[in-house]
């Protein structure tokens, strides 16, 4: 089963990919990493009393009013953004804490539902990945799909989506996920068949035939035999993932060396 990681920025049209590949013609499961982070921090969950032990004495608002049909007080989402959004240092730290909870508990539940859909039988599984670079999980990806968008563009679908922002609140949102072009220069070096990079600067229908072109080329040799033989073959399959995640991991360690050689 192919493992497809679906990335972007905020407001360059990912979550529109992302219901684009789950309906007709595709119907391919996306495991979105959005809902899993806010499954594992629900109130009683290990994720909820760690944010809670490290966050609460410093952020008054860090919860919200218990609602009746719920057991304890869920996390106020508005808050914790104020607190680790930004480019101070402070919060560049408590944005680092944050993850060091939320990523480990998020990989559990995902790597969880890839099995579940390898059982199932899938060709293909979507992991819709927002932070794909930032949370080191590009390795077990085979094929990357980026969606970028120029950065006026990200700003004003985002003041548009979510108006009670202010803009330099929605500068911060933006700049809190790392630049655009970073993101879209490892996507590209991942080589051709393995990263794929699409910009949405225009109209749906314009994303909508980008998003056909590539799903096209992606499924070339990587349906029919093979997809049953994985299923059967476990060990043949345990083998390919094996060899994926080498590739992946090589790839990533050229990158680095590529980078480190520029900054010198």
């Amino acid at each position: 089963m192919l493992l497809l990681a679906l990335t972007g920025s905020l407001a360059t049209g990912k979550s529109t990919v992302s219901a684009l590949l789950s309906q007709p013609p595709y119907n391919l499961p996306i495991i979105d990493a959005d809902i899993l982070a806010r499954e594992v921090v629900e109130p009683g969950t290990p994720g909820y009393k760690k944010i809670v032990n490290h966050f609460a004495s410093s952020t008054p608002d860090l919860l919200l009013p218990s609602p009746p049909e719920r057991k304890g007080r869920p996390l106020n989402r508005a808050a914790l953004g104020r607190r680790v959004f930004g480019s101070t240092h402070s919060r560049q730290r408590d944005r680092k804490i944050l993850n060091s909870i939320v990523h480990p508990a998020v990989r559990y539940a995902m790597a969880r539902s890839i099995l579940y859909h390898y059982l199932c039988g899938y060709w293909a599984v979507v992991l819709d990945i927002p932070l794909l670079y930032d949370s080191r999980l590009d390795i077990f990806a085979p094929v990357v799909l980026m969606v970028a968008a120029n950065s006026h563009v990200q700003m004003s679908r985002l003041r548009l989506r979510d108006p009670h922002l202010s803009e330099d609140e929605a500068r911060n949102r933006v700049a809190s996920q790392g630049g655009v072009d970073e993101k879209v220069a490892r996507t590209e070096a991942r080589g051709k068949g393995r990263g794929y990079v699409v910009w949405n600067n225009g109209s749906r229908e314009e994303l909508e035939a980008k998003i056909r072109e590539v799903i096209r080329e992606v499924e070339r040799g990587r349906r029919g035999v093979w997809r049953w033989a994985f299923l059967v073959l476990m060990p043949l399959a345990v083998l390919w993932a094996g060899w994926e995640v080498g590739k992946g991991w090589w790839g990533r360690r050229q990158w680095a060396a590529e980078m480190k050689e520029k900054d010198e």
